[in-house]
């Protein structure tokens, strides 16, 4: 404890260590929680892991396999869309292009000939005319045209 009144800023990191990581009625957090968005981990608990550390490694642990699990399933279904050069496609019509006209009208526009393939999944198309276009499409809008 304090001898006398002059060694109170001696103790007042510990104090203020008490107040910032208790949990408050109001909120239902601590403080420190609600301003840096995990909770405080005291040099203790770093060397002989808590209870809660370990709890929060087991989450972490959990949303990792959820996500790997997930990831599979969805790798799974997937089918690999491969386009060549020469190919006609179609390209999709998306709703904020001015060739959208309502509920009835087409969905896709072309046909359009592949031009050029690159390895992140975008393409540059031609119009029949041997128009090449201004911007790459994704491959994501686009399919093939079958004669």
């Amino acid at each position: 404890m304090i001898q006398g009144s002059r060694q109170w800023h001696e103790n007042l990191p510990f104090a203020l260590l008490g107040y910032r990581t208790t949990v408050r009625t109001s909120t239902g957090a601590t403080p420190y929680l609600l301003v840096y968005g995990t909770e405080a981990v005291i040099p203790e608990e770093v060397e002989i892991p808590s209870l809660r550390v370990i709890v929060e490694e087991e989450i972490d642990d959990d949303e990792w396999l959820y996500q790997r699990r997930m990831a599979r399933a969805y790798n799974k279904k997937v089918r690999p869309r491969n386009f060549e050069v020469g190919q006609l496609v179609l390209r999709r019509i998306l709703p904020h292009q001015v060739e959208a006209k309502g509920k009835f009208s087409s969905n896709w526009k072309g046909p359009f000939i592949m031009k050029k393939v690159l390895p992140n999944g975008a393409l540059y198309l031609t119009d029949i005319e041997g128009k090449m276009a201004e911007m790459a499409i994704n491959a994501d809008a686009v399919k093939r045209y079958y004669v």
